[in-house]
């Protein structure tokens, strides 16, 4: 019963050398891909910016144009505000993050609302608060092929 007391520690010393030089090789094949991904398209400006109170940090991504309906836009805006301003999207998708999942968090992130314009980009809301929608603008996303869907 007790001859085989050397086998459970060899299995184990050789999952794990397996998974450190496992480990080896996806990073290498991971370092090589952003650079493959930065010949093929060069990318957006972006820039974090704060809300017109300084209490919401966003980004925005892309220069929007002048005569645009996204260069009405400011972070930390209500959705409401928004389709007000510059009217209703094209197409919306709603869902949780990460957040929502741990114990004990009771900040806000825990919902993302991204809505869709034709022509325009994207743009993505959050929840400030636990138990509030999510309509706090945080990120614009200036695109001017967008198709206005998903």
């Amino acid at each position: 019963m007790y001859r085989n007391n050397w086998l459970i520690p060899v299995v184990c010393f050789v999952c794990l050398f397996g998974c450190v030089s496992r480990q080896k090789v996806d990073t290498m094949k991971s370092a090589a891909e952003p650079i493959k991904a930065a010949k093929a398209k060069p990318a957006a400006a972006v820039r974090v910016v704060k809300s017109a109170d300084g209490l919401i940090s966003g980004e925005i991504v892309g220069t929007p144009a002048p005569d645009s309906k996204f260069s009405q836009l400011q972070i930390g805006m209500t959705l409401g505000q928004v389709e007000n301003l510059i009217g209703r999207p094209n197409n919306t998708d709603s869902r949780i993050t990460g957040k929502q999942f741990q114990p004990f968090y009771f900040g806000g992130d825990t919902q993302r609302t991204e809505v869709f314009y034709k022509n325009e980009g994207q743009l993505t809301f959050s929840n400030m608060h636990p138990d509030s929608a999510a309509d706090t603008l945080i990120r614009i996303m200036v695109n001017p092929d967008a198709a206005g869907i998903r």
